[in-house]
Order: structure tokens, then C-alpha cells, then sequence
């Protein structure tokens, strides 16, 4: 069973796919950490996040590692946790560069077919490129506005500094970030973090029945 939770930048996708994964007891997937790890690793070299080719050398030289947990993932170079480290604004900023390249999409795409099922997934093209064949397709959304005040409680950033932020991250992961055709789409501004996992559970059972 392949679970795919995916949406647009700060809708909450992280959250609500610890909660539905442990809801489900199994693993969850956190795509997007390893286009973060790749950012990272690449800034800290000096690398052009625009030089796949280069991205691609140095992540075949240290080898970021996706450690999928129910509680929430973890992501390692060798002996080295990076995960802390990929949620700066410095990251935020250098992602979508990354995301765009194709030979780092594919990249990417590898390390996650090869995980063991069941897991829930979530990124941003989950549902329509990655897993294709998903039986149960979930897209969150919320106004910019709106994600910009949740990510401000995480960061001691200014809300409209934030907003501009996503909804210039928006315009550039256009293309990726599209909901699949059938995919439910949830808005979570109106929800709490538990009325979303709640609507995702409920379809779930809906998807079980048919």
C-alpha cells in the first residue's frame, strides 16, 4: 500500500503525514528532504545549484540517507545527521533551483522506488510522477497567507517576508506541484491539524471500500 500526500510549500504536508502514517502504523516518506539534503550538501561545497552534473558528483561522493519514520524522518550523510540543518532559510531559498533539474528529480525518484512498502508519501509530484499507481491520492492546499502564519510559529521570520517567499516558491514549483487527477483535494486552511488527518483517514476508508 503506497499512500501519496502531496501540495503546495508549507500546507502542512510533513505533519499530516507523520499523523496519518502513525494513524496506519507505517513509515512515512518525506521527499522533500532529500531535495533539501541535495541544497544543503551543495551549498556547503560551493557547488552551482544550477550544475547537475556537479550536484550529482557530490551526492554519489556522500550519499545523503532517507531514514523513513512514522514520528517524522531523518536524513544522513555517512555518520552525520543533516536533518536540522535543512529546514534554514538559506535551504528554503536554494530548493526550487535544485527541484527543477531534472537529473536530480530522477535522482530522487530512484531512492524512493527503492523503499519497502507500505508508506505514505508525500512531496509534490508523489501522486502524479513518483507513484503513479498509488491507491490513495491526497493534495493539501491553503492560501499563502495562511501557510506564511504557520511557518512564522516555526521561525522567527516576518509573516508578509514569508509570504512573498512562498508565493514566489509557488510560481517556480508550478509544474511539480500539480495535484493529480484523482487525487482529493483538501484545503487545510479551514482545518486544524487533526480535521486534515481525519478527512484523509475517512477517504481511506472510503478508498478500502470500493
Amino acid at each position: 500500500m503506497i499512500v501519496t500526500i502531496d501540495g503546495v510549500a508549507a500546507s502542512g504536508k510533513s505533519s499530516v503525514s507523520s499523523g496519518v502514517a502513525r494513524a496506519l502504523g507505517i513509515p512515512y516518506v518525506s521527499s522533500g528532504l532529500l531535495y533539501r539534503a541535495a541544497t544543503l550538501l551543495g551549498l556547503e561545497a560551493g557547488v552551482d545549484l544550477h550544475d547537475a552534473p556537479a550536484l550529482l558528483a557530490l551526492l554519489d561522493n556522500h550519499a545523503p540517507r532517507l531514514e523513513p519514520l512514522a514520528e517524522g524522518n531523518r536524513v544522513w550523510s555517512g555518520t552525520r545527521e543533516l536533518t536540522d540543518a535543512l529546514h534554514s532559510s538559506r535551504v528554503d531559498a536554494g530548493v526550487s533551483v535544485v527541484a527543477v533539474l531534472p537529473e536530480l528529480r530522477a535522482w530522487v525518484d530512484a531512492q524512493l522506488r527503492a523503499l519497502p512498502e507500505p508508506f505514505v508519501a508525500e512531496g509534490r509530484d508523489m501522486g502524479t510522477n513518483v507513484f503513479p499507481h498509488a491507491g490513495a491520492k491526497f493534495y493539501l492546499t491553503a492560501s499563502p497567507r495562511i501557510r506564511a502564519e504557520r511557518r512564522a510559529r516555526e521561525r522567527p521570520e516576518d509573516i508578509p517576508a514569508i509570504e512573498a517567499a512562498l508565493v514566489r516558491r509557488d510560481a517556480k514549483d508550478q509544474v511539480q506541484s500539480a495535484p493529480a487527477p484523482d487525487a482529493q483535494v483538501i484545503d487545510t486552511g479551514p482545518l486544524t491539524l487533526e480535521g486534515v488527518i481525519g478527512v484523509i483517514l475517512e477517504g481511506l476508508g472510503e478508498v478500502g471500500k470500493a
